[in-house]
């Protein structure tokens, strides 16, 4: 009898830059590539590229229009898409102000949270809340000076989230600008 076969270990999709708008996430060995870029000729549309290894370009798989406003509408499918409010797609957490919850295309719904201090997906009716996707911060060194190590997600090999990756970027990018939004600013004055 042979051994049981091992479980895939998660992939660790990697962010080169701490920019919400301007930014690639990607795997080690390139196989998911995504890219989110704002132009500075349309500032309010923020579009979400992947990389199709068989026609090699990148091809518009989602756009966020107005990421900065209180009111950003998302399109999934590029121009073929229809432009829905953020506040539809992502349902916003009553408990969490920076939570949420979508519904990927197989009609799994995920849920956006934060466990001891670590930013997660989990599978809104998984009883052991296990994670899906954690998000990692990225270290400075000194805490000032260039990047030790990058942010980056480890999503765990399960089809459904790997089936609905661009509503996982979408969704993150909506919760991360609202997280960033609320957050406590400290306001120096001379007096």
């Amino acid at each position: 009898m042979p051994p049981a076969a091992k479980p895939k270990p998660p992939q660790k999709l990697e962010f080169t830059m701490n920019s919400l708008r301007n930014t690639t996430l990607a795997t080690d060995d390139n196989s998911l590539y995504f890219e989110i870029v704002t132009r500075f000729w349309h500032p309010n549309l923020t579009k979400i590229n992947k990389f199709d290894f068989e026609t090699l370009e990148l091809v518009t798989v989602a756009e966020i229009e107005g990421l900065q406003t209180h009111a950003p509408r998302v399109r999934f499918g590029g121009d073929k898409g229809n432009w829905i409010s953020a506040a539809d797609f992502l349902k916003a957490d009553n408990e969490h102000a920076s939570g949420g919850t979508f519904k990927a295309n197989t009609g799994v719904e995920y849920r956006w949270k934060t466990h001891r201090g670590r930013f997660q997906l989990v599978k809104s009716d998984d009883p052991e809340k296990r994670p899906v996707a954690e998000f990692h911060p990225h270290k400075r060194h000194l805490f000032v000076f260039r990047m030790a190590k990058h942010a980056y997600f480890e999503v765990q090999p399960i089809p459904e989230i790997t089936d609905a990756i661009e509503k996982f970027i979408v969704s993150y990018l909506l919760v991360e600008r609202r997280r960033r939004d609320t957050r406590i600013r400290v306001k120096l004055e001379r007096h």
